[in-house]
């Protein structure tokens, strides 16, 4: 052995280290738990692509897709024998409170939205409704959880990081799962970025997020005094001194996923500056997004850059509207008149002009969109010197459009004050199934060996898609 390959103490501590395990690691190997072979895909794919709109902060569904005439007829009304064991602030429960805002019908299918939203509205014969969404938190954190990952504590992988595991990449240049965060100073959602994390999935699947202001990825752009040709030699150069080092550390995932991503970084150079470059587009793309609208232009770049992103390949793109506290997002505990109509102010040209975009460029029934939050907001009125609502894990609304979804559909539905999911309920699970359906998988199959068990992103309670919006 000569001077140049001669192992350090610390060498000789871990090879010993890896011979008294051997038989152990030989064991887990056998049950599964160092395993990751998808399933096949048995199903037809209708969708290539999902864009997610998640309303950050639990969206009032009464407030917005979810029309209650009774609700109106009862306010101002006690709800008898409610004692808020739902929400979060027992103390503060009002009366019944009709929403702030009026509502209307719309497309032929006559679907009555609120008035925060008039141009999404424009787009429900396109839209399939979700009335009757239910969860069992009533905390941000592990209800957030819960919508990404289907399980309501940190460590588990996301839908974007299952969906990336099971179909792979259709553009080898750019990340297959992509997240993009509110930047309005208002920070992370809560659980920050275990809400795309990979879990115990290979770290490779875990989503890229997107930076607020600069360039969208750190170092997309090579140095100036380097040529490709030198760059490329010095990732070769790094690589085999990588696998000469993983090869006694073959078990370490966060290892494999490191080295993908120097290859991936590298590749990412050349194609994301162009995705990435929203001056490609019009004026007339601008102003339909509302980049000249400081209300929403933040919001309509991140749109756009989804449809860009989806357009060259990229599986699964996530935005978030709101970030960490209270009023900075869609959880209106005060004022919920203001603080619903200022995001929808924000969001709701950018999501028409995405449905627009996608459609005329028939991208929409290969791109699933979903919108939706973590959850809904009580019918009853939060006392503060402008009424709110707190939160609502039993009823909430989640749309759907594109992607093979059926438009101007209305599913499931809640009582008639809002209060909880009643008529063909649906759970966080069953959302799951169906993304993963029109994107060709199915559910059941789609699983990972961990401790000797094959898991699932829809758990073992039982998930069913939901066949009547497709």
């Amino acid at each position: 052995m000569n001077a140049r390959t001669k192992p350090s103490r610390r060498d000789m501590v871990s090879i010993g280290g890896y011979g008294l395990g051997a038989l152990a690691l030989s064991s887990l190997c056998s049950t599964g738990i160092v395993t990751a072979v998808p399933s096949v895909p048995p199903v037809t794919a209708r969708a290539k692509s999902v864009i997610w709109l998640v309303m950050n902060g639990g969206q009032s569904h009464v407030d917005t897709w979810d029309y209650k005439p009774q609700l109106a007829k009862s306010n101002g009304k006690k709800l008898e024998g409610f004692d808020n064991e739902v929400g979060f602030f027992p103390e503060k429960v009002g009366a019944l409170m009709q929403s702030p805002f009026s509502f209307k019908q719309y497309g032929e299918c006559g679907k009555w939205v609120s008035d925060i939203f008039p141009r999404v509205a424009r787009h429900v014969d396109d839209m399939a409704f979700v009335h009757s969404c239910h969860g069992k938190s009533n905390n941000h954190s592990p209800a957030l959880f819960t919508l990404n990952t289907g399980v309501s504590r940190m460590g588990y992988p996301c839908v974007g990081s299952w969906v990336t595991y099971g179909l792979g990449r259709e553009n080898k240049n750019l990340p297959s799962f992509v997240v993009m965060t509110d930047p309005q100073g208002r920070g992370l959602p809560k659980g920050q970025a275990q809400n795309w994390g990979a879990g115990f999935l290979p770290g490779s699947f875990q989503g890229t997020a997107l930076n607020n202001s600069g360039q969208p990825i750190n170092d997309l752009t090579r140095t100036a005094n380097i040529s490709d040709r030198q760059q490329r030699r010095q990732l070769d150069f790094i690589n085999t001194l990588n696998r000469e080092h993983q090869k006694l550390r073959e078990a370490n995932a966060e290892l494999e996923a490191r080295i993908r991503s120097f290859e991936l970084a590298y590749r990412m150079q050349t194609a994301a500056p162009e995705v990435f470059d929203l001056e490609r587009e019009s004026p007339s793309t601008h102003s339909m997004y509302g980049l000249d609208d400081e209300r929403c232009a933040h919001f309509g770049r991140q749109c756009l850059t989804a449809r860009r992103m989806v357009e060259a390949g990229v599986r699964f793109v996530q935005l978030y509207s709101g970030g960490t506290e209270n009023q900075k997002s869609w959880d209106g505990h005060i004022d919920i008149e203001g603080n619903h109509r200022g995001f929808a102010e924000e969001v709701d040209q950018p999501i028409a002009a995405l449905l627009i975009d996608l459609k005329r460029r028939g991208m929409l029934e290969e791109t699933l969109v979903v919108c939706g939050g973590e959850f809904g907001r009580l019918p009853i009125a939060q006392v503060e010197a402008k009424p709110g609502r707190d939160h609502n894990p039993n009823a909430f609304t989640t749309w759907f459009a594109g992607g093979g979804v059926k438009g101007g559909v209305s599913f499931g539905e809640t009582d008639e004050l809002g209060l909880n999911a009643m008529v063909n309920k649906v759970t966080i699970h069953d959302l799951h199934a169906t993304i993963l359906h029109q994107l060709g998988i199915d559910h059941e199959r789609l699983t990972y060996g961990i401790n000797g068990l094959d898991v699932k992103l829809t758990g073992v309670e039982g998930a069913k898609v939901i066949d009547q919006i497709l």
